[in-house]
């Protein structure tokens, strides 16, 4: 429906939903307000009061907006690139040990393998090690106890009302409360105890008059960031995979560049080595872009503004209607992306950088962008990086299923189904010298 009324009226048009008017702003020239515009002005709203109860009312949407500008400081400290690299050691170990078990040939689901792989990856890098080696399968299995119930459809729309999900969810809202608790009380009362995982760097961190985080909000804070990195990070991994090995030569330029990296570096993979694997990082950028973790993005409106379109024509927005930027739209506008429907990495390569050419610095928010920017977008590029370079390099890879239909029906869209891919163990030589 929003494909029709698109190519209909237009870039700007309003919908009534049971009432309620929702009004869609499609293409960079009319986003610049819905990213950039102040928390006064077009905010979230009660839109995402469903997580309160999930995350905690100490952080995210049960805070003022100034102590969540705060909290996401601590975020972006978190997760900036002098940070960053101490990641990558253990991703490594997590991702050569967890593919160990893969024998020399055979089959697997490789949307299930990643997740799971992705959750170590998370336990490890995020929570720290004591939580990895002692606490994981219970640590997870709460995690998603908790998630599975804060998003289901009852949960969403009325997250208050008492209902048997809504009791699952605050049962295992407690229990994870009370594991980070021991966790967080446990590092504090160790005074040489000192480990260079997020976790870690949220315990550390102040707000501006000088407060340390408390047990709880380091907590919600916690959560907020798993619940993030897997569902994006998991995804993307499994949609990445899927396009490259439906996509010869992708995955031939992929697997070269591997070997490019091989010939200067050797076996040796760190930070510097990952920001070098400039083809993989566009495949995994135009995977989001055709599989974008959220399918749109929503803001309440508090203050009338105008937009111009790119023919010229202005619309004024009113206060109290609810904006949309659907990134299914805008991700697949042909003035923006040369044939959108085709899996071509090097539309973001050097002499085309279509994101960047195609009107605005709008183009591409499959991690949103301006003051809602998501802190973590390195992070994630990094793991699946990780990940990724060492199939590429260890195993020759076919998807043997069909190519994965989306599943809508999830808060976050993923492929539908088992992923299935066929593996031979190999190992990948430098390219030969000519």
């Amino acid at each position: 429906m929003i494909h029709e009324q698109y190519a209909k009226l237009g870039s700007v048009f309003t919908i009534s939903f049971f009432g309620l008017k929702t009004t869609f702003l499609i293409g960079p020239e009319v986003s610049a307000h819905f990213y950039q515009g102040l928390e006064s002005e077009i905010s979230h709203g009660k839109i995402l009061e469903f997580t309160v109860p999930m995350l905690g009312k100490e952080v995210g949407y049960g805070v003022d907006i100034a102590t969540r500008t705060e909290q996401n400081r601590f975020y972006v400290d978190a997760l900036k690139p002098s940070k960053l690299r101490c990641h990558v050691g253990p991703m490594l170990q997590e991702v050569e040990n967890y593919f160990l078990k893969w024998g020399q040939q055979g089959t697997a689901d490789l949307k299930q393998e990643l997740e799971q792989l992705l959750m170590l990856i998370s336990a490890r890098c995020l929570l720290g090690k004591e939580v990895r080696e002692k606490m994981f399968d219970e640590v997870f299995s709460t995690f998603h106890e908790l998630t599975d119930n804060s998003l289901r459809l009852t949960s969403l729309l009325f997250p208050y009302a008492p209902s048997p999900t809504t009791r699952r969810r605050d049962k295992a809202r407690a229990r994870l409360s009370k594991l980070f608790a021991e966790v967080v009380r446990s590092r504090k009362s160790s005074s040489h105890f000192r480990q260079d995982d997020v976790l870690q760097n949220l315990i550390d961190s102040k707000y501006k008059d000088g407060r340390p985080t408390t047990d709880a909000e380091v907590t919600g804070l916690v959560i907020a960031i798993l619940f993030a990195g897997k569902h994006t990070s998991s995804s993307t991994s499994t949609w990445t995979g899927a396009r490259l090995l439906s996509h010869k030569q992708c995955l031939e330029a992929a697997i070269e560049e591997q070997q490019q990296i091989l010939k200067k570096y050797g076996e040796h993979i760190d930070y510097n080595t990952l920001l070098e694997m400039n083809f993989l990082h566009r495949c995994i950028k135009e995977a989001l872009r055709m599989h974008p973790p959220a399918p749109t993005f929503l803001r309440k409106v508090h203050r009338n503004f105008t937009v111009r379109t790119r023919e010229g024509h202005e619309y004024e927005i009113p206060r109290g209607h609810t904006v949309a930027s659907p990134l299914v739209i805008n991700n697949n506008i042909p003035y923006v992306y040369r044939d959108p429907d085709v899996y071509d990495p090097d539309r973001f390569g050097p002499g085309r950088e279509e994101d960047r050419a195609g009107g605005g610095k709008f183009c591409y928010t499959a991690f949103s962008g301006g003051r809602h920017a998501c802190p973590g977008e390195a992070y994630a590029y990094m793991q699946v990086k990780v990940i990724w370079s060492h199939l590429l390099r260890n195993f020759e890879l076919e998807l043997v299923s069909s190519f994965p239909e989306t599943d809508w029906l999830k808060v976050s869209p993923e492929p539908k189904g088992k992923v299935m891919v066929s593996y031979r163990r190999r190992a990948l030589r430098p390219c030969a010298t000519t």
